[in-house]
């Protein structure tokens, strides 16, 4: 674990690790206690981290678990920003896209689907 010296706040360096666009967004995931350090929620946006620790946090749908490497100085481009972290959440097996299963709905299908998804009859009134 770093000492004092070596702390950056989690907000900032969430930020400057480009996991959120802007800093405002990461301090409401913090205030929030979306964040664990080191297995540790935490609700102050002011709380520091350093090299070594571990944060855990929701984005888009995935939990990500990210090593600190480096604080970082500035929020600079995607490699820069890439060199601050290690990730160590485990892969994604779900496909990125749905397979399709049988032929095309024809126009008589997508009919008879808009009728069980219309409970009141009313059509494209």
């Amino acid at each position: 674990m770093a000492t004092g010296a070596e702390k950056l706040r989690i907000d900032k360096w969430l930020w400057h690790a480009r996991f959120f666009k802007t800093r405002t967004l990461a301090a409401k995931l913090v205030g929030a206690g979306a964040v664990r350090i080191n297995s540790v929620r935490v609700t102050k946006s002011a709380h520091g981290v350093g090299p070594g620790d571990v944060l855990t946090f929701a984005q888009t749908q995935r939990v990500r678990v990210i090593k600190v490497v480096a604080l970082g100085e500035r929020r600079g481009p995607a490699p820069e920003a890439q060199a601050l972290y290690e990730d160590l959440t485990p892969p994604d097996d779900t496909p990125a896209t749905a397979e399709r299963v049988g032929a095309r709905p024809t126009k008589r299908d997508r009919r008879a689907l808009d009728a069980l998804n219309d409970p009141w009859g009313e059509g494209d009134a």
